[in-house]
């Protein structure tokens, strides 16, 4: 109770053994969140990027990858993964539905890499190219992932990118969201991909992102992560307006006060590896809406650990997020 008449962090757990200590911070107290702050994610992450196969399986034995989106997310930016990753598909018949997951979600991170995140007009023929290229295997594999173990979500969650990717239309993408949405209709990072893709820029109705968002807070319950889809509904509006303060309304602050307090600062949040990314999304959040009471202990919860989404979207992200962290 006292700590939100004084506007202190959130009541975070006990420490856990397997947190990261942070590294050593910028002059203005961030550093950047490496391996999802766990150390279980880490020994994945340097098994992969050593190139070791069996220790990539050992260490990923203590995970669910089939929906663990940020784990596997954290694979799928890895450089050079895409080097070795499809001999494990050829060779490793045992695991060949984890290598076709990890193999499928690098080739949508490296096909992105090629397009960049320049408008459409700007992209090189050459680059497109070379995108649909890449996001062709992802599909392939993915699909074939999603066919071996029908049980996972994490392959429809990334379909649901290369499909956009590709052009492939609102029925399939819909038809794909929803396989994804059978298997877990609470799932935050199927939510926070619809989000974007029913933006104007890909094709949906102004609104539409936010009414769909607002569906899925009033499903939620107490304590659940899906109430960032709320946080990022408004960024997304925000990367649409012309205005740089059309968050900025009594509103939009209040909704998005009542959806931090639904999820992230509920007693009943679940502190998982890479909570510090659902905490960034309601910081840019509650910054970009001028809000001055909630966003000081989402940022005190910090505590200065900056993840890289979504402060992409500013030209100039860590810097965005050390000035509005300063001025929380």
């Amino acid at each position: 109770m006292f700590g939100k008449l004084f506007g202190r962090g959130a009541e975070r757990p006990a420490a856990d053994p397997h947190v990261l200590p942070a590294p050593r911070r910028q002059r203005n107290g961030m550093y950047t969140l490496r391996a999802l702050g766990d150390a279980r994610v880490l020994a994945v992450v340097e098994a992969a990027d050593a190139r070791d196969w069996e220790a990539v399986k050992a260490a990923l034995a203590l995970f669910d990858l089939g929906r663990d989106h940020l784990l596997l997310g954290e694979l799928a930016e890895l450089d050079h993964v895409q080097e070795w990753i499809g001999r494990a598909v050829e060779e490793d018949k045992e695991h060949r539905a984890t290598a076709l997951l990890i193999s499928g979600a690098r080739h949508i991170s490296w096909g992105w890499e090629a397009r960049t995140s320049d408008r459409a007009v700007n992209v090189t023929q050459d680059q497109w190219r070379v995108f649909h290229e890449r996001l062709h295997i992802a599909e392939e594999q993915l699909l074939e992932a999603a066919e071996l173990r029908p049980e996972w979500i994490t392959p429809w969650r990334r379909l649901l990118t290369s499909g956009r990717g590709m052009s492939l239309g609102s029925a399939v993408n819909e038809t794909r969201r929803d396989a994804a949405l059978r298997r877990d209709p609470l799932d935050l990072e199927t939510h926070l991909e619809w989000v974007s893709q029913s933006q104007p820029r890909w094709g949906g109705e102004p609104g539409q992102a936010l009414a769909f968002a607002r569906d899925a807070l009033a499903r939620a319950p107490q304590g659940h992560r899906l109430g960032c889809v709320i946080a990022m509904a408004h960024i997304e509006d925000w990367v649409e307006s012309d205005r740089g303060d059309c968050l900025e309304t009594p509103a939009i602050q209040a909704e998005l006060r009542q959806a931090a307090d639904h999820s992230i600062l509920h007693p009943a949040y679940t502190w998982r590896p890479g909570w510090q990314n659902d905490f960034n999304m309601f910081a840019m959040a509650l910054s970009l809406a001028g809000e001055r009471h909630t966003v000081r202990r989402v940022f005190q919860t910090l505590d200065g650990a900056y993840t890289k989404w979504p402060w992409v979207y500013f030209a100039e992200p860590e810097k965005q997020f050390a000035r509005h962290h300063r001025r929380a």
